[in-house]
């Protein structure tokens, strides 16, 4: 018997947070340009540096540049254009996120493909400007090229990326090659959906089904789904999760939480 391992990208395999964080600062300023115009760069390395505080509750890349905004309202309140920036802290987004997404959607009236396809053709033209310096503000986590590269297990990435970004830095800075079909990205469905896909494939009969991730949320959705009572769940304790959530995974009986050597073992 085989082992299949789906794994989420970013906060599991790759630190990701100082590229997107700084691919959605320069996306903010072509989205709000009045806004960035007295944007200096020491108000740029504070946004950056609050970006890897609030990490966690990002699920899909678009959130960085409301995050980027969001920051930038609570740092200078004289450009204050939504009602939750007053007082706001970085505990507070941490706490609230799943409340303060939609009101500031609303009030700056924004629209959520509008912004995933701003954020994407950012990062094609910083890829396409340099690449090597885009490749660079990432980073894969220790051990896990060679985790992945000598891999006896199956391996599928699942991720909310758009699979393009997920694949140059697997070749370019992991030097690994996952082929195309392999990556589930950012439009392929809900990762519940996915996992299901990836059950119901005859060549998967009879392997053991394991899914790493770094977010609670999506571990808690995959348990709501009876069809996916087969899949060993892990959390990734090194990944884009709070001391909070790891202590509420450990009082729950499906999620193991997972340490990075052990998962580099676990794949080898």
């Amino acid at each position: 018997m085989g082992d299949l391992y789906a794994l989420d990208f970013d906060g599991v395999l790759c630190d990701s947070c100082g590229e997107s964080s700084l691919s959605a600062v320069k996306a903010a300023r072509v989205r709000w340009p009045a806004l960035f115009d007295g944007v200096d760069s020491t108000t740029e390395d504070w946004i950056v540096d609050q970006m890897y505080k609030v990490r966690p509750v990002v699920e899909t890349g678009y959130e960085n540049l409301l995050l980027v905004r969001l920051l930038l309202e609570m740092r200078i309140p004289s450009i204050q254009k939504s009602t939750v920036a007053e007082g706001l802290t970085v505990e507070g987004i941490l706490e609230n996120w799943s409340k303060l997404k939609p009101v500031i959607m609303e009030e700056w009236a924004e629209n959520r493909d509008d912004l995933v396809d701003l954020f994407g053709k950012v990062r094609d033209e910083w890829m396409e400007k340099d690449l090597a310096t885009w490749v660079s503000a990432n980073r894969f986590y220790p051990g896990v090229p060679d985790a992945l590269k000598f891999a006896s297990s199956r391996l599928y990435i699942v991720t909310t990326k758009q699979s393009r970004f997920a694949d140059a830095l697997l070749q370019e800075l992991a030097g690994v090659t996952i082929p195309p079909e392999r990556i589930y990205g950012l439009g392929t469905g809900p990762k519940v959906e996915v996992l299901k896909q990836l059950q119901k494939k005859p060549e998967h009969q009879g392997l053991r089904l394991h899914f790493v991730e770094d977010r609670l949320a999506t571990l808690k959705n995959v348990i709501k789904e009876p069809e996916l009572d087969g899949w060993n769940l892990y959390l990734g304790d090194w990944g884009y999760n709070t001391q909070k959530e790891r202590e509420e995974a450990a009082t729950i009986p499906r999620i193991h939480l997972l340490e990075l050597s052990d998962f580099s073992k676990k794949l080898k």
